[in-house]
């Protein structure tokens, strides 16, 4: 296991007696990928390297090699509720069925993306390498929107986007994030990048998904804005660099919307003061101290623009409340 904020699991069959093997693919896939049942070509060469590095928001990034097999994900095996989309690329041809249709050949380097809670029966002819994503179903399916209107999609390994995503999944497995910081990012970055190939094929059109990834990323800037709103330095190159974007693209999604970072954080600072006007004790905390429990460095500016928007003091506010 490699050290650091995002350890990669590792399995080697070679390190497991020869009759217990199976047993420690299954478990192994399991705790870190997803149930898998598989078949051995061979039964006295069950060989299957494997590794799993898990990142922030529910993704996994997992490589395995595998000697000749077959292998399902079965109708009982769906019973463990995973319901992520895995993007699989294989370094050589194979066959892939979905949810009992006839099988179907995906050429080495092409990528299926499978949804988890669907079956599916796939056969390994030759030893196969397989680089691995696990998705999260909500976050991809709010990037690509009508995803699940298909249970499985076959992309070609030349398809817009596809050479920068496998090329990027290889370097963050070569080179795991080594702060939470640059974990978050690689996710984000994960995750566009493939809401970006699937434009082309998930109905709809890319149009379509760009307006859902600017939504989807809209939540999350403003998410990490009410998380922050104690910090009276909280601005926003700051979201920015946590993003992973450019201030102007944060402004532009506020735009969108007729409104902009500043009034935004403004207000939200305001409704959370409104907020702690009701519920704190005004012997315990005096509006001062709530003033800058919310980010406000001055308390005359606190006052101007709590008045501005409730048309009322914090004193009318808390005499109210009480």
């Amino acid at each position: 296991m490699s050290s650091g904020p995002f350890p990669t699991r590792r399995l080697s069959t070679n390190d497991v007696p020869r009759q217990e093997r199976l047993a420690f693919v299954h478990d192994f896939m399991a705790r870190h990928i997803g149930g898998r049942e598989f078949a051995p070509a061979d039964c006295e060469n069950v060989r299957i390297d494997m590794e799993a590095m898990p990142l922030p928001g529910g993704l996994t990034v997992a490589r395995g090699l595998y000697a000749p097999m077959s292998g399902a994900r079965t109708r009982d095996l769906l019973q463990d509720g995973r319901e992520q989309y895995l993007l699989l690329i294989h370094n050589q041809d194979h066959e892939i069925s979905i949810d009992g249709r006839p099988a179907f050949k995906v050429s080495a380097g092409d990528t299926v993306i499978v949804n988890e809670g669907t079956c599916h029966e796939f056969r390994y002819g030759k030893p196969t390498t397989v680089d691995l994503v696990s998705l999260d179903r909500h976050i991809i399916a709010d990037l690509a929107p009508r995803l699940e209107l298909e249970a499985s999609y076959l992309i070609p390994s030349g398809a817009c986007g596809m050479p920068l995503l496998a090329n990027y999944v290889e370097t963050l497995r070569r080179h795991p994030p080594l702060s939470a910081r640059a974990g978050d990012m690689a996710a984000r970055h994960i995750y566009d990048l493939t809401a970006l190939v699937l434009d082309g094929f998930v109905r709809g059109g890319a149009e379509r998904n760009e307006r859902s990834k600017a939504a989807a990323r809209r939540r999350l800037v403003r998410q990490d804005i009410l998380q922050g709103l104690s910090d009276p330095g909280l601005n926003i190159d700051a979201i920015a660099r946590r993003q992973g974007v450019t201030p102007r693209y944060i402004q532009r999604l506020f735009e969108s919307e007729g409104q902009t970072f500043t009034e935004f954080l403004r207000d939200s600072r305001l409704d959370l003061a409104y907020r702690l006007l009701k519920e704190r004790d005004a012997e315990s905390s005096r509006i001062t101290a709530i003033a800058y429990d919310v980010g406000f460095s001055d308390l005359s500016t606190f006052s101007r623009a709590f008045r501005q928007r409730f048309n009322a003091t914090p004193s009318e506010i808390r005499r109210s409340a009480l």
